[in-house]
């Protein structure tokens, strides 16, 4: 199995909560800093940040996360997350929540391999690529 683990500037249960009402998710874990046990204190600061998170989507898909230390935390690049869906309106719909507040690469639309696709980076930075397999794909 292959699970995403994603890493977000602070901003990973903001991200998680949107994700889980979005596409349907269940937030299964979502431990804070502050959860660690006495010997591994939270920096200062970071108490309230995630440490781990996940959550399971509807599909059986699993998706991972943590709040990144400043010093650790590297912008997303050279990969998206690849959602598919059946449903091209649901396909669609799913694009636009995530691409809102965020930025468009490619506008979700009828393609030669998929019944609908599009590309976007949401408003917490993570790539997305939201895709309806045409009959065959």
């Amino acid at each position: 199995m292959l699970n995403p683990y994603l890493f977000y500037q602070d901003t990973c249960e903001a991200a998680f909560n949107y994700y889980a009402k979005v596409l349907g998710g269940k937030i299964d874990a979502m431990m804070r800093s502050s959860d660690a046990p006495p010997d591994v204190p939270a920096a200062p600061g970071r108490e309230k940040m995630i440490m781990h998170a996940r959550m399971s989507l509807p599909d059986g898909s699993v998706l991972m996360a943590s709040d990144a230390p400043a010093e650790h935390f590297h912008k997303p690049q050279g990969f998206s997350i690849s959602l598919t869906v059946k449903d091209p309106a649901d396909g669609e719909r799913k694009f636009n929540a995530l691409a809102d507040g965020g930025s468009v690469t490619m506008p979700f639309s009828k393609t030669f391999w998929a019944k609908g696709f599009g590309m976007c980076v949401d408003k917490f930075g993570i790539p997305w690529m939201v895709n309806c397999p045409a009959e065959g794909m």
